[in-house]
C-alpha cells in the first residue's frame, strides 16, 4: 500500500521540476527592469461639514454636522435638532409672565411627567377651562386626551379594563346557567 503512495509522490516531484525547467527556458530573461513615475501635485479632495451655527440662547435647537470622504465620492451635511421640552418650558414662562397662569401650566401638563407629578400632588392639571375636582372628573372621563406615556394613564386604563373583564365574567355567568338549566330540560325529552 506504502508503494503506489511513494512512487506518486516521486512522480509528482519530477513532473514539478520539468515543468519549472521548461518555464524558465521559456521566459528566457534572467532580469527584469520596471520603471513608474509617480505624480504627486494634486490633493485628494475633501469633504467638509457644514457649520451650523446655533448662537442665540433662547433658541432650542441644537445643532449637528458631519462628513464623510472616500476615494470616490465625498458626503457632508448639517442638520438642527429642535427641543420640544425646552419649547415648552419657554412658552409656559411666556404666559406666566403675560398673567395666564393656569394656561401656562397646561402648557407643561402636555410633558406626561408634569401631569403625572401634578395628579399624584392633587392638583390636577386644567381640562377644557375646568379646574380642580372637575378637571379631574374631565381627564377621567377622557383617558384619549391624557399625555401618552404617563403612569396615571397606564393605572387608569388597567382600572377599566378590569371592570370591563369583570363585566364581561359576569355575563358569561348568567349565560352559563341559561345553558345549564336548559341542558337539564332537555334530558328528559331525549
Amino acid at each position: 500500500m506504502r508503494n503506489p503512495f511513494i512512487i506518486g509522490i516521486i512522480l509528482a516531484s519530477i513532473l514539478i521540476w520539468f515543468l519549472n525547467g521548461l518555464m524558465n527556458s521559456a521566459l528566457g530573461a534572467d532580469t527584469n527592469t520596471v520603471s513608474s513615475t509617480v505624480v504627486t501635485d494634486k490633493a485628494p479632495p475633501t469633504a467638509n461639514a457644514p457649520s451650523v451655527v446655533v448662537n442665540n440662547s433662547d433658541v432650542c435647537k441644537t445643532a449637528a454636522s458631519a462628513g464623510v470622504q472616500t476615494q470616490i465620492l465625498g458626503i457632508a451635511s448639517g442638520i438642527t435638532v429642535t427641543d420640544e421640552n425646552c419649547e415648552r418650558i419657554k412658552l409656559s414662562r411666556s404666559l406666566y409672565a403675560m398673567g395666564m397662569k393656569v394656561a401656562a401650566i397646561s402648557t407643561l401638563c402636555a410633558d406626561a411627567r408634569v401631569f403625572d407629578a401634578m395628579w399624584n400632588a392633587g392638583t390636577y392639571c386644567p381640562y377644557n377651562a375646568s379646574i380642580g375636582e372637575d378637571a379631574k372628573l374631565g381627564w377621567t372621563a377622557n383617558i384619549d386626551d391624557i399625555p401618552k406615556g404617563s403612569k396615571i394613564f397606564q393605572n387608569i386604563s388597567e382600572q377599566q379594563e378590569l371592570e370591563l373583564s369583570n363585566e364581561t365574567e359576569e355575563n358569561n355567568g348568567d349565560w352559563k346557567v341559561f345553558w345549564t338549566l336548559a341542558t337539564f330540560m332537555l334530558l328528559p325529552i331525549l
